[in-house]
């Protein structure tokens, strides 16, 4: 009965976005007689439409109010599931879930080593700036970027800036001219031997203005005074708050890039991109394609960052408009560049309330539940390393001892999700054959999209609301969190010239924002994508 309530709805919803969108897509058809000479993806890490409305009487005419007011806006492009930055990213720019495009996350656990790894992890790679060895070996989905560089023969550029390597890989995709992001270790810019081209922006800002001693100097405080915050209780207004990021600080360089300053200079290196590169002048279109974020800050004093985040939204859209202007002054104009932006859900993790307001609160310890798992399975199954690890929530059992014990693996991962349910913290546990039966979750065909089976463990575990999930295993130094429930929504916009505004309130599949980009351009969509195009 679900399924069929599902499908009705689904069919209704792309009856209502067809429509919706199809007047914008005949003017903007009627006003651009050519193919635009730049396209500029931006995706921007937790953007909210709550607080884009909440601050909108605050934003200047040129950035947000620029996209609201000219575009198409989303108000929730929907995810499915809940999914980190990086899959939302290879969502959007393939057309494709995960289980199509192969990145289910950031980073992936390798059974062989029993540790976690980048998704995008190449040894055959070397590194620009970096020790990384990244390659985009593991997407396996043609996107935006790739099908926009095939279309024009080469003779078109394609460029992407992001803090994070992998978000900068998957926008650049397979065919791009380069991907650089922000290393963790000495805060230069880097990319990956894999793209051919090093373009001169970021090199210049590596050697002329490096943000290692641009750090020392460097404090975040209010862009405006606090008084002029919206919805802001009286003692928050009594303590602006002032983010430092000192040297000696092992956090130092990530504790920057998940503040809204590190969109600064992402948006200023891609107006030297426009300006230099010249963008939009050669002889097919262009691509530039941005990571930004308005993640709440982890690394502040204070576990209420309200003001942080509400001042990052300010800065983003100071930033945006900065970027326009570029456009306009250094590149081909607005008038004939395309802007899709399209957001990703919050994050889950969050920081805990102070202690004083004594919310239930627990902590989930990894090393703990994988101790308790192998300790149950040999009291059923006999002596044996039968865990493997633990990594995102993901059981990983030990295939190759199961087996030359002549054991069912999948009654081990019934057996191992039985036994994880009753463990304290543990909201639910389902193992992968659920997901590819379809009987896991609220939402089962959602979860099976969004599970790639080359990477996934063995049984899935949903962490308590509240409850702090410690991954001891992991060899990077993180703030502390719990973990809240949420909708993995967030907004689009898709600005095209000469295009009438329209707003699309109901939920729109983030699938559809790659065909959708590719018809604009008249160009295939990504050979992933599962859904048709709008049109008219």
């Amino acid at each position: 009965m679900q399924n069929r309530s599902n499908k009705k709805f689904t069919g209704s919803l792309a009856a209502a976005l067809v429509a919706a969108f199809s007047i914008m897509s005949v003017q903007g058809a009627q006003s651009v007689t050519r193919r635009p000479a730049l396209v500029v993806g931006i995706m921007v890490d937790g953007l909210s439409m709550d607080y884009v409305e909440l601050l909108r009487d605050q934003f200047g005419q040129n950035g947000f109010r620029r996209l609201l007011e000219n575009g198409l806006t989303v108000n929730d492009l929907d995810y499915g599931t809940w999914v980190d930055n990086t899959a939302a990213t290879a969502i959007v720019f393939t057309g494709a879930s995960p289980e199509i495009n192969g990145i289910p996350a950031s980073t992936i656990y390798d059974r062989d080593t029993r540790r976690a790894r980048p998704v995008f992890f190449d040894s055959s790679i070397i590194g620009n700036f970096t020790d990384e060895t990244l390659s985009p070996g593991a997407l396996a989905s043609s996107t935006i970027t790739d099908e926009l560089r095939i279309d024009g023969g080469g003779t078109g550029y394609a460029y992407s800036i992001a803090p994070e390597p992998a978000q900068a890989i998957i926008m650049a995709g397979h065919a791009g001219n380069s991907a650089f992001w922000i290393n963790d270790a000495t805060g230069k810019w880097a990319t990956t031997t894999f793209y051919k081209d090093l373009p001169a922006p970021p090199q210049e800002a590596n050697h002329r203005y490096p943000l290692e001693r641009r750090l020392d100097t460097l404090q975040w405080v209010p862009s405006l005074p606090v008084d002029r915050f919206p919805d802001l209780p009286p003692h928050k207004k009594l303590y602006p708050f002032r983010n430092i990021f000192q040297r000696g600080d092992a956090n130092r360089f990530r504790a920057y890039k998940n503040s809204p300053v590190v969109n600064s200079d992402v948006t200023a290196l891609a107006s030297e991109y426009i300006r230099l590169l010249q963008l939009g002048t050669h002889q097919s279109t262009d691509m530039l394609s941005l990571g930004l974020s308005v993640q709440p800050f982890m690394y502040g004093r204070d576990p209420d960052a309200r003001i942080e985040l509400m001042d990052g939204y300010l800065r983003l859209d100071r930033d945006l408009a900065k970027l326009f202007d570029a456009i306009d002054r250094q590149g081909p104009g607005m008038d004939r560049t395309v802007v899709f932006v399209a957001g990703t859900p919050l994050t889950r993790r969050q920081r805990r309330d102070d202690e004083k307001w004594a919310l239930p609160f627990g902590e989930f310890s990894s090393r703990k539940a994988v101790s308790l798992l192998n300790m149950y399975l040999m009291a059923l199954y006999g002596n044996g390393d039968w865990v493997s690890g633990y990594h995102d929530g993901q059981i990983f059992l030990n295939h190759k001892l199961i087996k030359e014990r002549g054991k069912d693996l999948g009654e081990f991962r019934g057996e191992s999700a039985r036994f994880l349910t009753r463990m304290a913290g543990v909201h639910r546990a389902w193992t992968v054959d659920d997901v590819l039966d379809r009987r896991a979750t609220d939402n089962p065909d959602a979860a099976r999209r969004n599970t790639f089976v080359g990477t996934a463990g063995d049984v899935f575990i949903s962490i308590a609301p509240g409850w702090q999930a410690n991954d001891d295993d992991s060899d990077t130094e993180r703030p502390s969190t719990i973990v809240r429930a949420g909708a993995p929504t967030a907004p689009a916009f898709i600005l095209v010239p000469g295009a009438t505004p329209r707003t699309i309130e109901s939920p729109v599949d983030a699938r559809v924002i790659a065909p959708t980009v590719a018809g604009i351009l008249r160009i295939r969509a990504p050979n992933g994508a599962a859904l048709p195009r709008l049109r008219p």
